[in-house]
């Protein structure tokens, strides 16, 4: 603290926690002094800069440098010449936190005032910044970019419990981000991690490895992967809705949804421990046969009736249908005059939708969520399997990380899907939280990979509403939250605004960048500027996991997910592959998978 070959310049302007800084150019003739044998660069945007208080050190980083960052009310002077003199040797810093001995902390009890003397941040004061972080509560993750010698910690327990934001453009390494952190955290100092990641495009599986278990639609099962199947029935009324083609008019959707909801509650009673008949919804995740209410509703509206002289009314029906085949019931056509068979004028005209709804429950792709193995349920709504089950699956394995691959499913209800498996873990730990499975004894982080493809500004799906839960009240209930993104100004502002750490890649749209700078501290927001230039895999990381605002190198994580680049020249350089592939090609399309299965001779 009194070493005097540290001494750059002093403090002139104080406004808030913004400090204006005067080069002492006599003292310091050259911005890039060697102090201890090392060489150091006075002013780099980033850099740390410290102020000795008495016996505590104040610790900022550079925001500005050059003209920028003279005070505003020492550029209105007479003599342009000396302020043009001056304007190289001013620097702007925003005080982020202070150390007492050897130990330092976020934040700082007392300003510096004009006239403090101004220090460079030697490697020693960086080991002490960076190096107090208990390695029993935070995980490596690369190395401080002004010092590779010193390691970049985070604390997991403020990057779990106040969110995370990861954001870069196409490229800047956030896939390998990800892996870096997961990999991290599931090496064995927790062995009891709970982790449970949404991977739109199949990209981690085989970089997480031993670390993962990975559900997907198509499953390799001889390779260890496991079915993913998304029962239907857990989605609220609304978001069912959805996943079928065509709109229905308000009086229609309730009819459906009062159908909906007496298939509930005659399915409940079947169910190991039947809930209370006035907690049920339509929206409640209570199994029931879709194909079942399709072929009722579709039944009703094909109906037609002959009326006898007596009064008495008869279906005129030619064949009865079946629902397990979804064949519908035949019926006479109606007659055009007053006569029999008449039509039933207790019709929905629901038809058209009743067939959209046919085409998705025979549509293959849609097997795991509309024929859902063991959480299909029968006619009556009884299942052999239920959500519980489904539960101890995704969380209760022998594997910190659980990775469901979604990129088999069909894109048009990717948002859809990826709400309902965020409803189920939300819900089930918010209910389960005095239990010890429950979030606070056992907490959840969710990576939403892609985030903005089902969390876009405005949109009230269920995965919308359901991570704005998240988001606010998920700290409560040990449920953490690390949106990856590479469009942020797509993103929920309410969402992004809650993450109380950054980590910010490369980006070049200036549009994304305007979305970062609202999730960080007002007065830190010009070190944004450094993201265009970052390199590959360098990211600035702002709040509450890290000691101080940090410009950091990430790590290369020993397998890399399938995101990365193919090597074009490496590739182009290899003999043509057999045309016959094409044909292949075709029939894995039509098969809707990445690889034909072997039939046994």
């Amino acid at each position: 603290m009194l070493r005097n070959d540290t001494i750059i310049g002093s403090v002139e302007s104080v406004l808030g926690n913004r400090i204006s800084i005067l080069i002492d150019t006599d003292r310091l003739p050259s911005n890039v002094p060697v102090i201890d044998g090392r060489v150091y660069r006075v002013g780099q945007i980033g850099s740390f800069l410290r102020v000795p208080v008495g016996y505590i050190d104040l610790y900022g980083v550079v925001t500005q440098a050059g003209a920028d960052a003279i005070p505003e009310k020492l550029r209105d002077t007479d003599d342009p010449d000396k302020l043009k003199k001056q304007a190289r040797n001013w620097l702007t810093m925003v005080l982020v936190g202070e150390r007492i001995g050897d130990h330092f902390e976020r934040g700082v009890s007392q300003s510096p005032v004009a006239g403090d003397q101004v220090h460079l941040v030697t490697i020693d004061d960086l080991k002490i910044i960076y190096g107090n972080m208990d390695d029993k509560t935070s995980i490596s993750i690369g190395q401080i970019s002004a010092s590779e010698s010193l390691s970049a910690r985070l604390d997991i327990d403020k990057l779990v419990t106040r969110h995370v934001a990861l954001l870069g453009s196409t490229g800047s390494g956030k896939s390998n981000a990800v892996t870096v952190f997961l990999c991290e955290i599931a090496k064995g100092k927790f062995p009891s991690a709970r982790i449970l990641l949404i991977d739109p495009h199949g990209e981690y599986g085989t970089a997480l490895g031993r670390y993962a278990r990975v559900f997907k639609i198509n499953a390799d099962v001889q390779n260890g992967e496991y079915p993913l199947f998304i029962p239907y029935w857990a989605l609220p009324f609304g978001e069912l809705l959805k996943t079928f083609v065509g709109v229905l008019t308000d009086p229609q959707e309730e009819y459906v949804r009062e159908k909906i909801f007496s298939k509930k509650l005659e399915a409940s009673k079947l169910l190991s421990s039947p809930p209370e008949e006035a907690a049920l919804s339509a929206d409640s995740p209570i199994p029931f046969s879709l194909k079942e209410l399709w072929y009722q509703l579709d039944r009703f509206e094909r109906l037609t009736i002959n009326r006898g002289a007596n009064g008495v009314i008869t279906e005129a029906l030619i064949k009865e249908g079946d629902s397990d085949s979804l064949v519908s019931a035949q019926f006479e056509p109606h007659s055009t005059t007053n006569t029999n068979p008449y039509l039933n004028n207790q019709a929905k005209g629901i038809l058209r939708y009743l067939n959209n709804i046919r085409n998705r429950l025979v549509d293959q792709r849609f097997n795991f969520f509309f024929h859902s193995g063991e959480w299909e349920p029968a006619k009556d709504g009884k299942i052999k399997k239920d959500l519980d089950a489904l539960l101890i699956d995704w969380l209760a394995h022998d594997r910190p990380i659980t990775v469901l691959d979604l990129s088999g499913v069909p894109p048009e209800i990717t948002a859809i899907v990826s709400g309902a498996v965020i409803r189920i873990a939300y819900d089930a730990l918010f209910w389960a939280q005095d239990l010890p499975i429950g979030g606070r004894k056992q907490p959840l982080l969710m990576v939403l990979e892609e985030a903005h493809m089902y969390l876009q500004a405005g949109e009230e799906s269920v995965a919308s509403t359901s991570v704005r839960s998240i988001a606010k009240e998920g700290r409560k209930y040990g449920l953490g939250l690390m949106l990856v993104t590479q469009r942020p100004s797509e993103l929920d502002p309410t969402v992004l605004s809650q993450c109380g750490t950054t980590i910010a890649l490369r980006m070049t749209n200036g549009q994304d960048r305007g979305h970062v700078s609202s999730a960080v501290q007002d007065d830190l927001s010009d070190m944004l500027a450094l993201i265009p230039s970052l390199r590959t895999g360098e990211a600035l990381i702002f709040g509450e996991a890290v000691k101080i605002p940090s410009r950091v190198r990430i790590d290369a994580a020993t397998k890399a997910p399938r995101s990365e680049d193919p090597k074009v020249s490496m590739a182009w350089a290899q003999t043509p592959p057999s045309a016959d592939y094409y044909k292949q090609a075709i029939d894995l399309w039509r098969n809707g998978r990445f690889s034909i299965e072997k039939k046994e001779k």
